[in-house]
């Protein structure tokens, strides 16, 4: 009785997870693809049908290890993205940059977010061939981007704590190949 208890106090908290993350060479960038498993409570996805825009942070690292001392950073990237509700045009948006699609429903627009796919986060001069590096990815709900009226509500709220694991991952970083 207990568990089924503890498992429905959890159901409606919100949640980042990711389970993948790779860097691609692309030109002279390396470029980020990422799959995030998300899942919103009742009170976000309630926020969002109300209009009220989502603002997500993609965080990127990429360090050299050292055995003595800190690692040594090289790249830290921060990328927002951007979920809202469009009630005249009755359609979800995610916003990346200059980049919107629309979707008619949440869930397809969940799906689109929770995919990173081609997010350049570093250029490719900025390593050295043959050094081994450690990268590490996060994603969260920035809080502070929330309306005032929101804001209040996320402080104590479990709802609104949506923070991925740090991913960590040795990556490969071969010569980049050149779409030309």
């Amino acid at each position: 009785m207990l568990a089924l208890f503890t498992a429905t106090a959890f159901a409606g908290n919100s949640s980042l997870n990711i389970k993948s993350a790779e860097l691609l060479a692309l030109d002279d960038f390396y470029v980020l693809n990422a799959d995030v498993e998300m899942k919103f409570s009742e009170k976000i996805e309630e926020a969002i049908s109300k209009g009220f825009e989502l603002n997500f942070l993609i965080e990127f690292q990429l360090a050299k290890p050292r055995k003595y001392w800190f690692d040594d950073e090289i790249v830290t990237v921060t990328h927002n993205v951007a979920l809202t509700y469009h009630a005249l045009s009755r359609q979800f948006l995610v916003i990346r940059g200059d980049q919107q699609k629309a979707f008619v429903r949440l869930d397809e627009a969940m799906d689109d977010l929770s995919y990173i796919t081609g997010l350049k986060v570093f250029h490719s001069a900025e390593i050295e061939k043959g050094e081994s590096y450690k990268a590490a990815l996060l994603m969260r709900l920035d809080t502070k981007k929330l309306p005032k009226v929101l804001q209040g509500d996320a402080i104590g709220s479990d709802d609104w704590k949506m923070s991925s694991q740090r991913f960590e991952w040795v990556p490969s970083l071969g010569k980049p190949e050149s779409t030309k």
